[in-house]
This record gives structure tokens, C-alpha cells and sequence, in this order.
């Protein structure tokens, strides 16, 4: 697609010359508007490139691992870190857990007399929990104790086994044992006793 050519007057439409000086030019126009376009896009956290967003989390001193964690999850990160700013509230304080971990996956609450914020949550993803951790430090007051309860969905099914194992000292304070002749101790064989 030759954008100049439609500049130039007609009598040069049909100049070999012009049409491909002008097919050049504009093969590096759409790279530089491609190239505004991202300048413009990085200026927003949502639609901010991944070098964009590499380089805001190196300014907020965040070490993300593109290997566990989304872009999409980065880009909520960093919005959530440019958005925790005082005075903040219970009401404020679900709101930005609701948004990083989804609606009514967490619940807030606050023991005024007892001087304790609770937050229940059912989280499967550990980058998503270490940025809750760090939203209700950063959000809670200084005179309230932070209690993290967790909230399982499905069932947890346990089995004990005890086994028992005899060990043999190899080794005696008196001075008689030799560094490196013995090893320290020998183990038994292992019993199972339930």
C-alpha cells in the first residue's frame, strides 16, 4: 500500500522513480506510527506492553517470575500498587482484594474491640496471595492484628503410618572414636508399626 504516492501531483503517479521511493517511505511511516502507538499504549498499565510493564515493576522494586505469573496478573499487580493509597477502610481494603483475586472470593472483616482484621480467602495461586499478604500490610493500621483464615473448598483425607527405626551410636565422647574410621550411626531396619 503506497500512502505518499497520493500526495504527490498526478504527473508522478506514473514515474517509476517516485512510486518506489514512495513504497519505501511508506514501509517506514507504519513502523514509526506502529512505534507511536506503543510509546501510547505503555503510557497505560492496561494495555502496556511487557517491556512496559517490566520496566514499571523494576521501578515499584517488584521481582515478578514471567515463568508462574500472567501478564494479566502483573498488570493487576501494578494497578493495585499504584491504587493503595491512604485513607483506607474495610469497604476499601475488599475492594482491592476483590479485585485482585476475583468477587467474593475473600472476605474482610474488622473486630473493633479486640483490634483485629480477619481476612478469609480461598487462594490456589501463590503470587496471588503473597500480593494479598502485602495489600492488607500495607492497608491495615498499625493498632490491628492481621489474622489470615483459609477458606477450603473440597474435602482433605489423611493417613497416618508409623514406622520405627532403631539407631546404633558409632561413636563415644571418651576419645576412643576415630574421625572418618566409622560412620556416626548406623541405622536398623525400619519397622512398620501401624
Amino acid at each position: 500500500m503506497n500512502r505518499l504516492l497520493e500526495y504527490l501531483p498526478e504527473i508522478y503517479h506514473d514515474v517509476l522513480d517516485f512510486v518506489q521511493l514512495t513504497e519505501s517511505g511508506s514501509a517506514e511511516i507504519i513502523t514509526a506510527e506502529q512505534a507511536i502507538k506503543t510509546l501510547f499504549d505503555d503510557q497505560f498499565v492496561t494495555e502496556a506492553s511487557e517491556q512496559a510493564i517490566k520496566r514499571r515493576e523494576k521501578i515499584l522494586g517488584i521481582q515478578a517470575d514471567p515463568a508462574t505469573e500472567t501478564l494479566d496478573f502483573r498488570r493487576k499487580r501494578l494497578i493495585n500498587r499504584y491504587s493503595t493509597k491512604p485513607p483506607f477502610t474495610v469497604r476499601y481494603l475488599q475492594d482491592r482484594l476483590d479485585y485482585l483475586v476475583g468477587k467474593g472470593l475473600t472476605i474482610v472483616s474488622a473486630d473493633a474491640q479486640n483490634f483485629i482484621l480477619t481476612v478469609t480467602t480461598n487462594i490456589d495461586n501463590a503470587a496471588v496471595f503473597r500480593e494479598v499478604e502485602r495489600t492488607v500490610r500495607v492497608v491495615k493500621p498499625a493498632n490491628l492484628i492481621y489474622q489470615q483464615k483459609t477458606s477450603l473448598q473440597g474435602t482433605v483425607e489423611l493417613e497416618e503410618h508409623i514406622k520405627k527405626q532403631e539407631i546404633i551410636w558409632n561413636y563415644k565422647l571418651d576419645g576412643s572414636w576415630t574421625l572418618g574410621e566409622k560412620s556416626f550411626a548406623d541405622l536398623g531396619p525400619e519397622v512398620v508399626i501401624k
